[in-house]
């Protein structure tokens, strides 16, 4: 599809009948290996099908085959808005992301929000608080918004992430054990965002 500067590679997932809504899942950081294939944010594209949604991943500009350089968040704010615009125009819209892709949908969420769009549910998994000025959760968003952290999270501490919920009273759901990339944990992972894209 065609995105701010040049083609953005998408790949969509859809459920067997009629969609309920469109889900648009944000990847990792691109400048550590982020794709739109990693394991976490497969996971949220099947846990998004299983709850009758179609899922739309794609990779940010300069990642794969879409087009343009890394542009610290900014731009790929602008990616993601435009993959929302271009295949999920109207209708009900779930956005989820991983790390990285969590900082920037929280920034689409506040955008999309204020634009009066239906966000039926968001999900923020590995959210990149240590790392970046994440945007809070609009107050009348924060019970349809599912945040999820390793405890043992050594890229994005979950101390982090906790400083960032607290002033919310957002709550965060804390996976045992988990680390940044939930290995060996995908399988709770999806039934976590399953349920709350259930609920």
């Amino acid at each position: 599809m065609a995105g701010p500067v040049g083609a953005i590679e998408v790949a969509i997932d859809r459920p067997e009948g009629g969609a309920a809504g469109t889900a648009v899942i944000a990847h990792p950081h691109p400048l550590h290996g982020g794709t739109m294939t990693n394991k976490v944010v497969q996971t949220l594209a099947r846990a998004a099908v299983l709850a009758g949604l179609t899922a739309v991943r794609f990779n940010f500009r300069g990642v794969g085959r879409s087009e343009g350089i890394h542009d610290d968040g900014r731009g790929e704010l602008d990616d993601l808005l435009a993959v929302v615009q271009a295949e999920a125009p109207q209708g009900p819209l779930v956005l989820a992301g991983f790390s990285f892709g969590a900082f920037v949908a929280c920034q689409a969420v506040q955008r999309l929000h204020a634009a009066g769009r239906d966000l039926r549910h968001v999900a923020l998994i590995g959210t990149a608080a240590s790392r970046f000025s994440v945007a809070p959760v609009p107050e009348e968003l924060r019970a349809r918004t599912l945040v999820v952290h390793g405890e043992l999270d050594d890229t994005v501490p979950l101390s982090a992430v906790m400083d960032w919920a607290r002033p919310q009273s957002l709550p965060v759901t804390v996976v045992p054990g988990g680390g940044h990339f939930f290995h060996g944990q995908l399988p709770l992972l999806r039934e976590l965002v399953g349920r709350h894209l259930r609920a």
